[in-house]
């Protein structure tokens, strides 16, 4: 979808607290159909919050949300499936004791007679099945079915119920290589066909890779809304720096900082806001205070370091 595609999601002044707590604090962002978003921020930022507003599962203190131009009065979750919000939360949301087929039954009986309804349900899943590539032994228990398949199951859920704006919360958490390639793989397939899709994820290098657009939150405020090739393209190089000596690191920063150069420390690293040539520079000024570098590494802008310039983010 390009820039030209109608806004699927408008939230506007969207105002969030829980006592003292101010989850979401004026948020405000347009969302494309047929996009996906990424959503970063600390814990406690007010992703989820933000996200269980869109699905109906809290009610803003204020604000408003329109889907696909339409004013959107959510007061549950049965309203966001109505309007085609589906969500697929890190812990799943199913039943052990249940099939994957009654899994999906359940609560959207399209017939009260159950035998008619499961046939017919059969019938619409093995076409998503077949449509998405999300393969589920429908007959089995839940409860017998690994991770990959729950988040399939998941998937395939919220999509039969006429989610046209999808949210997932951690969705490649306990998934091995193939289907974490697989989850990417579809939901680029979705957006490309018309679905927007809002992925939270603390896996920053995960988001780089799913997203083509980010909603950056620090504090329950939005910090940045956009594209990331353009959030990138305003960020400086960076040179990161390791020393043989842990304490001697604060001594670099020292210098670097002398230099006119920002400095942050993080996770025994300095890392240094500079063009990839003055690495060799700083090698001799560290070399000359006698301080030994195991670490030299000019590198460029990628999400990880943008989100801690922006959020002021430790760990």
């Amino acid at each position: 979808m390009t820039d030209k595609a109608p806004f699927a999601v408008q939230m506007r002044g969207i105002h969030k607290h829980f006592g003292a707590v101010q989850a979401n604090v004026d948020v405000s962002l347009s969302v494309r159909a047929g996009t996906v978003h990424g959503l970063v921020g600390e814990n406690g930022a007010g992703k989820s919050t933000l996200m269980s507003v869109l699905y109906g599962f809290y009610r803003a203190d204020a604000g408003a949300i329109s889907l696909f131009g339409r004013e959107a009065d959510i007061h549950n979750a049965d309203d966001a499936i109505a309007l085609g919000v589906g969500m697929v939360h890190q812990h799943f949301m199913l039943v052990d004791t249940l099939t994957a087929l009654e899994n999906v039954m359940l609560g959207a009986e399209p017939h009260w007679l159950l035998l008619r309804s499961a046939q017919e349900v059969r019938g619409k899943l093995q076409e998503l099945m077949q449509s998405t590539g999300l393969i589920v032994d429908l007959d089995r228990l839940v409860g017998d079915l690994p991770v990959g398949d729950r988040q399939r199951l998941e998937i395939l859920k919220a999509l039969y119920r006429g989610a046209k704006i999808l949210i997932l919360d951690e969705p490649t958490n306990g998934l091995d290589p193939e289907g974490i390639q697989e989850v990417r793989d579809l939901l680029k397939k979705l957006a490309s066909e018309g679905t927007t899709v809002f992925v939270s994820s603390h896996l920053l290098s995960e988001i780089e890779i799913i997203s083509q657009h980010i909603v950056m939150l620090r504090k329950g405020e939005v910090v940045f809304a956009g594209a990331i090739d353009e959030l990138l393209l305003n960020q400086k190089p960076t040179i990161i720096v390791r020393t043989e000596i842990e304490s001697d690191l604060a001594k670099v920063a020292a210098i670097a900082t002398a230099q006119g150069h920002h400095v942050t420390i993080r996770h025994g690293e300095a890392h240094i806001e500079g063009p990839h040539e003055w690495a060799a520079v700083l090698n001799k000024l560290a070399f000359e205070a006698g301080i030994v570098l195991s670490q030299l590494t000019p590198t460029l802008p990628n999400l990880e370091e943008t989100f801690f310039e922006m959020t002021g983010g430790q760990s």
